[in-house]
This record gives C-alpha cells, structure tokens and sequence, in this order.
C-alpha cells in the first residue's frame, strides 16, 4: 500500500533533519561511531513523528485546522511549548540511553547530563515543531481556501448558466410573440403571404429549440436566422424594408452568442422601419477589427428615441454578453449623420 502524502513529509523530513545533525557530528567528532550514529539517527526520526503525529491527532479530533487564525493562535503557542518541553526530555533520555550502551566511559551523572544540555535541546525542539506546526497548519489552510475557491467557482458557474437560461427563457418567446403578431396582421390581407410566414416561423422555432442548450453558435446560423427573420418581417413591410447582409467568409464558423444579432436587427425594425413612413435600409455586416469581431447594424431612425424605447431584448443582450465574456464583450448604440443609427456588438476572437 503506497504511503500517503502525509506520511512521506513526515519521514522526508525528519530524516532530512537527523541526517544533518548526524553530519555535523561527523564533521566535529575526531572519532566517530557510525554505531552510535545510526542509533542516534533512527531515535531523532521516531521522537520527531512520535510527538507530530500525536499532536496531529489531537488536533484533528479537536478540529484545530478549521479554526479562524484568531483563535488558533493561542492554541498553537501552547501546543508548541507542551511539544518542545516534550520533545526535550525524549531527546535528553534517548543521548543518555544511547551514550550509556554505546561508551562505557561516558559516566555523567544523569543529573548533570541533563542540566547541561536541556536549554539547547528544549530550542531546537522549539525551532524545529514551531515550523512543524505552523506547516501543518498552513497546510490545511491552503485546502480550505482551495476548497472553498473550487466551490465558489462552481456555484459561480450553476448561477451563470441558471441566470443564462432565464435569459434566454425571456428572449425566445419575446421574439416568437413578436412575430406571431406579425403573422396575425397578415393572415386576413394576404394569406399567401400569411402562410410562408408561418413556415419561416416554424424553421425559426426549429433552430431555436435545437440549440437552447447552447451558449454560443457559430456566426453563419446567427446570419441564417436573422436571413430568415428578415424575410419574415419583409413580407409585412414590403417594399418599406431594404436589406444587405456582408460577413468575412472566415468569421462566420467564430462562435457568438445565439441571437445576439438577431435582437439588433428586431430592435432596427421596431424603433427603425416600423417608425418610419418611408422604411429604409437594414445593413449588418460581421468583419475583424483590432483582434475582435465587429458586428454592425446600422438602420434609420434617431438614437433618443431607441434609447428611450430600450427592451428586454438589447437588456439581455447586454446581460447575456457579460455573463458569457466576463467583461471583455461589447456593445453599443450610437447616431450617425443623415438619421441613422449604428448598433455595434464587439466580441473577443477565440
């Protein structure tokens, strides 16, 4: 059975730690007892996981590592002290025990040999588990923030796509209402006409249902739709609605968000077309600038007047946009000479 993370740092470390003592008495000892030095190696490695793993398990029982850092400052400076004071008199029994078996000359009385050596011991034990603890500690605190990160994200996430969906909920049948309107202001002056507006609806509500799930679409079944809303809404207008569509061959597999032109040129009809006795003409045009893909629709009509009458549709464009770019899309509506307004939806290339 592998060893867990846990258990590796443990032995690592105090491995790593009792090899260098052990080489620094090497390196002063004119004499030295590879013997005694392996005893005393294999006694610092146990005393080190013997009194961290204990604390370990008094900690977690005592749910030490989901405490604030206020309150477990003064926990940890007790723990330390306890530990240090601990680690101490292992330490002093196991030099005495091991120079004892060892040299049968070394005669210190037990008295002596700990007065003289305690402070250091007691430092070094203070040094080395104050580092312990605090890691262990950082540790767990670490995993938190982890933790709670990984599940801000995902929440994050679950709010996104819910508050995507609600969006998408409200658009869909606001233009579907709209165009059935259309199709009622038909059906008793032109039938035929009625009646090929209902088909252009049912290829609308076709490709709408089959791709509610999805957050982004590539550009050409954005220019289809809209291709087939515009006939749609040319079969009403007549000859008051003129039409040009101009896309880059190359832009048109990008992915966009799924009616996000459309609602462009729905919003030029109905503040554009509809207001305007004589009609005018829809131009939109998909093109790269500046590393991002430009969408343009410019229509007649005044720019106070569309601002004013501003709907759920270009409301949730804008929503939609900033949920699915987190900032880095754009969109905006300003006036141009001659009575014209241009409608630019700026999207980062992938």
């Amino acid at each position: 059975m592998p060893l867990s993370l846990y258990w590796k740092c443990q032995l690592i470390g105090w491995s790593a730690a009792s090899a260098y003592w052990g080489y620094a008495a090497f390196r002063t000892s004119i004499e030295f007892d590879f013997g005694q030095g392996i005893a005393d190696f294999i006694g610092d490695v146990l005393a080190g996981i013997l009194l961290t793993h204990a604390y370990r398990n008094f900690a977690l029982r005592r749910q030490w590592h989901t405490l604030t850092l206020k309150a477990l400052v003064g926990r940890m400076a007790t723990a330390i002290i306890i530990l240090s004071l601990l680690y101490m008199v292992l330490i002093l029994c196991k030099l005495y025990l091991i120079r004892s078996l060892f040299s049968p000359q070394f005669l210190v009385p037990v008295r002596q040999f700990f007065t003289a050596n305690w402070l250091t011991i007691f430092i070094t034990g203070t040094r080395l588990l104050s580092i312990w603890v605090l890691a262990w500690h950082l540790y767990h605190y670490a995993q938190r923030e982890i933790h709670t990160a990984k599940e801000n994200a995902r929440l994050s996430v679950i709010e996104k796509e819910a508050r995507l969906n609600k969006l998408s909920a409200q658009l869909n049948p606001h233009f579907f209402f709209n165009s059935l309107s259309n199709i009622k202001f038909m059906v008793t002056e032109n039938p035929g006409s009625a009646r090929r507006a209902i088909d252009l609806l049912s290829d609308l509500l076709r490709n709408s249902l089959y791709g509610k799930d999805d957050a982004l679409i590539p550009a050409r079944e954005e220019v289809s739709l809209v291709k087939d809303y515009l006939e749609l809404e040319k079969l009403r207008f007549e000859e008051r609605l003129q039409t040009a569509i101009t896309a880059e061959e190359a832009l048109l597999d990008t992915l966009i968000p799924p009616f996000s032109i459309q609602v462009l040129v729905e919003n030029a009809i109905k503040h554009g077309i509809e207001k305007t006795k004589e009609g005018g003409l829809i131009t939109m045009n998909i093109a790269m600038k500046d590393g991002q893909i430009m969408i343009t629709v410019q229509s007649p009509g005044e720019l106070h007047i569309q601002q004013h009458a501003r709907g759920l549709g270009l409301n949730n464009l804008e929503e939609r946009l900033r949920l699915q770019y987190n900032g880095k899309a754009s969109f905006a509506i300003r006036e141009m000479p001659g009575k014209q307004v241009l409608a630019t939806l700026l999207i980062p290339a992938a």
